[in-house]
């Protein structure tokens, strides 16, 4: 089975998704033959790292509001990370760019690390409040998971692997992917948002006893979606019909 997930470095329901698909994995009987990739996607592409600019500011500018009342639109975030074991800390977070970041990752997955520094940027931002909009910052963060700092750099110097994310996004938006975290499985059914554990479990399974089957991508939906979009990161509510 394959899963491809877009995501961002800076999007908090991202990481909470990557830990419910986890999670649901470690109970699939068949997760040794499960393989999980992660596809770029940026969720401000024009919004400039600037480490003087917190994220509640940002949020503050972003929904026309105040810092402070960013501040509590965020507790209902770190709330929901807290679930999953992943303790946030908002208050340090800087305003970030990620194209670097993605593109590094890319060059990670040439040398088998990709998915070792995708786990290691996010818990550098969401836990550590490391800020990934300096190539300094994503250098260390590189040697960390044991890769070639000098390669790196070259990489960072440069505008290697832009074609890359490139490609990940136009791939991203022919399947609809229009917020993230987005899961797609055998290319067949995807989950958009951090849907509650029980959605990726029961999708594991089915996708498992279809695969030889195909159809059109469907969408898998519960009563609440927790998904980034370039308006902002919320959880909404389904109503369901009678």
């Amino acid at each position: 089975m394959k899963i491809e997930v877009w995501s961002d470095f800076v999007c908090p329901f991202c990481y909470i998704g990557k830990r419910r698909l986890e999670q649901a994995l470690e109970e699939f009987d068949h997760k040794n033959k499960v393989e999980v990739s992660y596809k770029s996607f940026e969720l401000q592409p024009h919004l400039p790292s600037d480490k003087n600019v917190t994220i509640h500011e940002m949020l503050a500018k972003k929904m026309n509001t105040t810092p402070e009342q960013a501040k509590a639109m965020n507790q209902q975030i770190i709330a929901s990370a807290a679930t999953v074991g992943l303790a946030y800390q908002f208050d340090e977070m800087k305003q970030t760019n990620t194209l670097d970041a993605h593109r590094l990752v890319k060059y990670a997955e040439t040398k088998g690390k990709g998915g070792e520094l995708t786990e290691r940027l996010l818990s550098a931002h969401f836990l550590e409040s490391q800020f990934l909009g300096e190539q300094e910052t994503l250098l260390s963060l590189a040697a960390d998971v044991g890769l070639n700092r000098e390669e790196a750099s070259k990489v960072l110097s440069s505008s290697e692997y832009l074609d890359d994310v490139r490609m990940d996004q136009q791939e991203g938006q022919q399947l609809g992917v229009q917020g993230v975290p987005f899961f797609v499985f055998n290319r067949k059914y995807a989950i958009s948002g951090a849907q509650p554990h029980e959605a990726f479990v029961q999708t594991l399974k089915k996708v498992w006893e279809e695969e030889n089957q195909s159809s059109p991508l469907q969408h898998i939906h519960s009563d609440s979606e927790a998904t980034c979009t370039d308006d902002g990161c919320e959880i909404t509510e389904t109503n369901k019909e009678a």
